[in-house]
């Protein structure tokens, strides 16, 4: 038996778990906010060391042999030639980037020329919008930039003892919008074409690769960002699909090959094992039934879902498109929200309440089919997020997803995916574990909800609702979703 721990360094504290090699069952546990302001878009890269070292303080880390990294993604840490820091790290969350994105989209001619190009279309969050932004706003800055890390860079970077070779892995740079998940290489000219000239970029490593060992003889793996940690620390394969309900939602799922999509609402990722995470984003899902509880006057979602299961299946014909913030899939930057239906048998707040949980859900199935329309096959779908827990959401998803449903019981997904590649890459030091095989760690602990015999009365509200969609939004999936 071995001991490795797995850190995640998220945009508000560091988490870090230690874990057996073998079994990957959790023997201690650490925990440190970062000295930041909530939400702040520019951050000292210094308050994450300060995090993880009080997260591991009481010898947290004694016995361990190896460590994983795993980061917020999408931000920027310049440097100069010197390896220091040019201007505090841009964070994912700063969204002074979305002019840059827009710039750079027609500085390559197309939004199907980024997808083809590198899987993606700029975005604010992403490091390539970060560069122009630095360009455009802080030219002196941007001409002293000589590197680029993101933050599961730098920390292993810092781990490490700041060597001469920086690395990354191609989960995280496949979020960059200058690395292509489909051909495993950089592309330089974007990079040239956000900043305006050259920098040096860390070496792409694969999944079972060590980035090092410190002095102490410490083996660091070669850490990834944490979309791509969770995804591992869940244990989801091929045939999984995971959908996070945030206040805004993402649908993601394993599969064999990079998707280029011309319409850009596939991203297109790289995992922590060596095969694909295409994701679809919607900017809404809780959020919606957040709006309803407040126009209820419910007090929280729990007494929502309450609500919603007093009503059927369809909520007596109420359909609610909740495209209250615009929407990202499908493509309408500037609509809102769309309530139809009414009559007067169905203006009850019971009614109301279960149109919210079925219009959140089948516009999250909206975006499980732009993957299953790519050739994405899902067998099963894991759901993350508070609202995963709601008995109403449980109840509806299965049906109208058209598949089984997975509820995990809450963990450190992220950290538990960063130990379990320093596991891998402690066993492929070793001799004791395959390159290609990460070891064989038990899966998450889950609820599991079937559709059963409800399959046929959930595809008739997914009907109702994409004829809902079609009418008031005509092409907006093309020839629908």
């Amino acid at each position: 038996m071995g001991i490795v721990a797995g850190l995640d360094s998220s945009s508000a504290f560091t988490r870090i778990v230690v874990c057996d090699t073998d079994t990957g069952a959790v023997l201690r546990q650490g925990y440190a906010p970062h000295p930041l302001e909530p939400k702040a878009t520019e951050v000292d890269p210094q308050a994450w060391l300060l995090s993880l070292g009080e997260a591991a303080t009481g010898g947290l880390l004694e016995g361990v042999q190896a460590i994983g990294v795993s980061a917020q993604q999408h931000g920027l840490i310049p440097l100069d030639r010197q390896g220091n820091l040019v201007r505090a790290a841009l964070t994912g969350n700063d969204k002074r980037a979305q002019v840059a994105a827009a710039d750079l989209v027609d500085g390559l001619g197309s939004r199907e020329a980024w997808a083809q190009a590198v899987g993606c279309v700029p975005q604010a969050a992403q490091a390539v919008s970060k560069l122009r932004w630095l360009a455009r706003h802080e030219p002196e800055a941007a001409k002293r930039t000589a590197g680029v890390l993101q933050a599961h860079d730098w920390l292993v970077w810092q781990l490490l003892g700041r060597p001469a070779r920086r690395t990354t892995d191609r989960g995280a740079a496949s979020g960059t919008g200058y690395w292509s998940a489909a051909t495993g290489f950089y592309r330089p000219d974007l990079v040239e074409l956000a900043l305006g000239h050259q920098v040096a970029l860390p070496e792409v490593l694969g999944p079972s690769d060590a980035a090092g060992t410190t002095p102490e003889g410490l083996l660091i793996s070669a850490g990834t960002g944490e979309t791509m940690a969770a995804a591992f620390g869940l244990g989801v394969g091929a045939g999984d699909a995971v959908v996070s309900l945030g206040a805004s939602g993402s649908v993601m799922a394993v599969h064999h090959e990079a998707l280029a999509d011309p319409s850009g609402m596939i991203t297109s990722f790289a995992d922590a094992t060596g095969m694909h995470l295409p994701v679809v984003h919607t900017s809404n899902a809780v959020r919606a039934l957040r709006g309803t509880a407040e126009m209820l006057g419910v007090e929280d979602l729990a007494e929502l879902g309450e609500l919603a299961l007093k009503s059927t299946p369809g909520a007596s014909g109420l359909v609610l498109l909740p495209y209250l913030e615009g929407e990202r899939t499908p493509r309408l930057p500037h609509a809102a929200g769309t309530l139809a239906g009414l009559r007067r048998e169905s203006m009850k707040p019971e009614h109301l309440a279960r149109a919210a949980f079925e219009g959140m859900l089948c516009s999250l199935g909206d975006a499980l089919d732009v993957l299953r329309g790519r050739g994405v096959e899902v067998r099963r779908v894991f759901l993350l997020g508070a609202a995963a827990e709601l008995p109403a959401v449980q109840a509806v998803a299965p049906a109208l997803f058209g598949t089984q449903v997975v509820v995990p019981q809450p963990a450190e997904y992220a950290a538990l995916g960063a130990a379990r590649q320093a596991a891998w890459a402690l066993g492929v030091s070793q001799g004791t574990l395959a390159a290609h095989t990460p070891p064989a760690w038990q899966g998450a602990s889950a609820q599991v909800f079937e559709p059963g015999e409800d399959l046929a009365v959930g595809q008739a509200v997914r009907q109702q609702y994409i004829a809902t969609r079609d009418e008031i939004h005509p092409g907006a999936f093309g020839q629908g979703a």
